[in-house]
């Protein structure tokens, strides 16, 4: 079965980014290297840290201001749950949620799940086209959003309409240029139907 290794980020800035995910809490879960591959707009993906209370969000949040990020959507409460979405530095959106409308211990900075989201023309032409390469699905729900299985990964990987995931984080659903995020696996060197380019994962 492919597994999903590593998520990198190609950044202006390593050190600084570097410095601004391991404040944030994200160190073990992505990598940074340099790059100015010209880019605007909405860059096709998100990603998404799952935690247990609403005052977990708040603390993940609140780190990623003080490291630097801005608010695209404040935190807030809604019918499934509570959370906020942040654009760190280099320009990578990370959407914080839980499911949890109350605290239930000491808020704290404990990310349950990392999410890679990517944001594709087409879920189900995506979704075969992953399968054809050794992914294997562990939810699905039609042309909607797939979830895959990458149990040796600390991310998960994860398809949403395009529409629908800028939507979902307050963007614009246009941009151009490169994605600026590499997804390190063991099925070779190629990119997706929607530019994501993958590459063989060093250790």
């Amino acid at each position: 079965m492919t597994s999903l290794a590593t998520v990198t980020l190609e950044v202006p800035d390593p050190a600084s980014a570097d410095a601004f995910y391991t404040a944030f809490g994200l160190g073990d879960h992505v990598r940074v290297r340099a790059s100015d591959a010209p880019t605007t707009g909405f860059r096709g993906f998100a990603l998404s840290l799952v935690v247990s209370q609403p005052g977990d969000a708040d603390a993940l949040i609140g780190a990623a201001l003080d490291a630097g990020a801005t608010t695209l959507k404040p935190a807030t409460k809604s019918f499934w749950g509570y959370g906020g979405v942040v654009r760190a530095p280099d320009g990578t959106i990370c959407k914080i949620a839980t499911s949890q409308k109350k605290d239930t211990r000491p808020a704290g900075r404990h990310i349950d799940q990392v999410a890679l989201l990517l944001g594709v023309a087409d879920v189900k032409a995506s979704k075969r086209f992953y399968l054809d390469r050794g992914l294997s699905v562990a939810k699905s729900f039609g042309g909607k959003y797939v979830e895959f299985d990458t149990p040796s990964s600390a991310v998960t990987l994860a398809l949403y309409p395009r529409r629908a995931l800028a939507k979902d984080i307050g963007l614009s659903q246009e941009g151009t240029g490169s994605h600026r995020i590499v997804i390190g696996g063991d099925a070779g060197l190629f990119a997706d139907p929607d530019g994501f380019v993958w590459e063989t994962a060093s250790a």
